[in-house]
């Protein structure tokens, strides 16, 4: 497959658009009212540049916000979906541009938004996809496995740091399941942030909210079982400012690290190689939820804003429970 069938289908963008004082106030706004993450500010501003670039061409800052209509904010969206761009991602420029509108009516720049009571295409919901618990024990047990067969071979002569990144790669998968956290709040994590004597982990998730996630028992130990080699090889490994998990030089893992960690175990796992570690948070929720978890705790977990980004996690739930009765009862 051609590799540029990947990529998002775009418009021209205009990048010198902070020289817009309303944009300028706009994007200090979202990283100080907001408290947006860096991620989220060049996405909106982009968005924002998009518009810019079909509705004034190479027209200089400033722009005269309150010249399009309706018809061209309809048009600049139909424009977008029509180059194939997902509904997905027509929404999302929707949603930049209403957001930016609202701001100069907030603060009175503007009177009315041409963005204003435009619906967002139609999305299709993708239950998103999961390991069962099976899987989940199978993925965490091959480490695990590795771990016992390394002692086996090597005896006292088995690698200090091959020892110390076999458990860690234990401790990590056993935290992302245990937590539900995303991967980026687990590589983030720092000593500082763990209680292992009273089971829990702080993370910083999206806009830059702290939230509590708990460690059980199994991660508990796994995590006391990594420090214990770590402090062999490193100096001060569990100093408050020291990374929680890290890779063989001692320093902060990275997302990317991760994803290539996991997709290691997957496959001595005899599973498939393509599933992200995000779907450890899938499974984290829906697995919850299946055994009676109750949504408002899982949606504190997670760290979800609202509960209906929770509750899409019940319609896993409950198509398992369907596809176990319809396998296990006798009339099913």
């Amino acid at each position: 497959m051609n590799r540029n069938q990947h990529t998002l289908p775009t418009l021209p963008v205009r990048t010198e658009i902070t020289d817009d004082s309303a944009v300028a106030r706009f994007k200090q706004w979202l990283i100080s009212g907001r408290n947006a993450s860096a991620h989220t500010v060049t996405n909106y501003l982009r968005d924002i540049g998009q518009f810019i670039a079909f509705i004034w061409a190479e027209r200089p800052a400033p722009f005269p916000w309150g010249s399009p209509t309706r018809a061209d904010a309809k048009r600049f969206l139909h424009t977008y979906a029509k180059t194939g761009a997902k509904p997905a991602s027509t929404a999302r420029k929707l949603a930049s541009l209403r957001s930016f509108y609202q701001f100069l009516i907030t603060e009175k720049t503007l009177e009315h938004s041409p963005f204003s009571g435009i619906r967002p295409p139609h999305q299709e919901k993708r239950l998103p996809t999961l390991l069962t618990e099976e899987e989940v024990t199978r993925l965490l047990d091959a480490p695990v496995t590795a771990l016992k067969v390394a002692r086996t071979t090597c005896g006292e002569a088995l690698p200090a740091r091959k020892h110390f990144l076999l458990l860690r790669d234990i401790a990590l998968f056993e935290t992302l399941y245990s937590t539900g956290a995303r991967v980026a709040e687990i590589a983030n994590l720092t000593n500082a942030n763990v209680s292992l004597e009273a089971g829990y982990c702080i993370v910083r998730g999206k806009g830059n909210k702290e939230r509590l996630c708990m460690l059980g028992n199994p991660a508990v130990r796994a995590i006391q079982s990594m420090r214990q080699q770590a402090a062999q090889l490193y100096p001060s490994p569990t100093a408050p400012e020291k990374p929680l998990f890290t890779n063989h030089f001692g320093t902060a893992l990275t997302t990317r690290s991760i994803e290539r960690f996991m997709k290691h175990w997957l496959i001595a796992a005899g599973l498939p190689p393509g599933l992200s570690p995000h779907k450890l948070r899938h499974s984290f929720a829906t697995h919850l939820l299946s055994h009676g978890a109750d949504l408002r705790a899982v949606q504190e977990l997670l760290g979800h804003a609202s509960p209906a980004t929770t509750q899409i996690y019940t319609h896993l739930s409950v198509e398992h429970l369907a596809k176990t009765y319809h396998e296990k009862h006798p009339r099913g």
